[in-house]
């Protein structure tokens, strides 16, 4: 047994004033931070509690939505506004658990959930940079199915497991902060970082900081959206690959295009190469190939997980397709 300090947050200043007093971590649902703590992989001195403080979903005054960290998942999926103007974020939201799971999670814990790689999650036999800074990486020369073509470097492979992310960094979320220095805003393809030489540092957050809330702009792109998943079984499983995907067209060409892939980085991978390729352009099949093609150019795989590439690319055209029509 570990001890550890647990205090519960009647709002938002208390939150910040507990933890501004000491080392501590946040405890929204649980769903992931406990069970690393369960299995001895994080060791926190203290917990506080914010899964009472108040969540609730807005409309902000440009046509966007404004999500409070503490609303749990199911309710967010759930909600008319992001089933009809943000299609992608719900369905991305369900494919991500079972039911339970998503009526306990928080928003804010989503975003923080940590990678489930299995080198690090064996504590008792493996070396992981991100666990453990400078005892290596087992991935890159053992099972490496599920791990990265975007975005590592030598010292970690890992990828990032939430469904929710990829959405959001398709939407272009900004996520709002608070913290002992006052409040500030981070736009969520910015918030969670490339693993580099440090791995174990895996966002921006600075100590004490609180995950208040996303924010989503409004477009069109992002009310005619799909999420995608591909997985080893149909439920409770983690992306291979998973495509979040927006599309506007206007007179016979595409005016807008957001694009996110899941399971193929250390954070939400925004396909902007793909995106690039797609605007002005009409919407077919050739050039949804193209697109795939252009992003996928820079992938780099490993013995295992070299699939990930054409599955990628094969679910991109399927996805784009569908959004638009063009089968041919």
């Amino acid at each position: 047994m570990r001890p550890f300090d647990y205090r519960r947050a009647a709002d938002q200043t208390e939150a910040l004033s507990i933890a501004g007093a000491g080392p501590a971590r946040y405890l929204g649902g649980g769903t992931n931070l406990v069970d690393l703590m369960r299995q001895n992989i994080e060791a926190p001195a203290a917990l506080v509690d914010v899964s009472r403080l108040p969540g609730t979903i807005a409309d902000t005054p440009n046509g966007g939505l404004m999500i409070g960290a503490a609303v749990r998942n199911n309710v967010v999926a759930a909600h008319p506004a992001v089933r009809t103007r943000y299609p992608m974020l719900s369905r991305a939201i369900l494919a991500g658990a079972s039911a339970q799971i998503r009526n306990m999670a928080t928003v804010g814990g989503n975003i923080l959930q940590r990678t489930r790689c299995a080198y690090f999650y064996d504590a008792a036999g493996s070396c992981c940079n991100k666990r453990e800074p400078g005892a290596g990486c087992d991935a890159i020369d053992g099972f490496n199915r599920y791990h990265a073509i975007f975005g590592a470097s030598e010292h970690c492979i890992a990828t990032h497991p939430s469904d929710m992310c990829v959405a959001l960094a398709a939407l272009g979320a900004t996520v709002h902060l608070a913290g002992a220095a006052g409040e500030r805003s981070v736009p969520l393809l910015d918030f969670h970082r490339l693993p580099g030489d440090h791995p174990e540092i895996e966002t921006v957050l600075r100590p004490g900081e609180l995950i208040t809330a996303i924010e989503l702009a409004s477009s069109p792109a992002a009310a005619n959206s799909r999420y995608r998943k591909v997985r080893d079984r149909s439920s409770y499983a983690f992306a291979l690959v998973s495509v979040a995907a927006g599309v506007e067209v206007a007179a016979g060409k595409i005016a807008d295009v957001r694009i996110a892939l899941g399971g193929v980085a250390p954070k939400p991978w925004r396909a902007t190469t793909a995106e690039g390729v797609l605007r002005g352009q009409a919407p077919t099949k050739a050039r949804f190939l193209a697109a795939a093609d252009a992003e996928l150019a820079a992938a780099k795989s490993f013995e295992g997980n070299a699939f990930k590439i054409e599955l990628a690319k094969r679910t991109i055209v399927a996805v784009l397709g569908e959004l638009t029509g063009a089968d041919a």
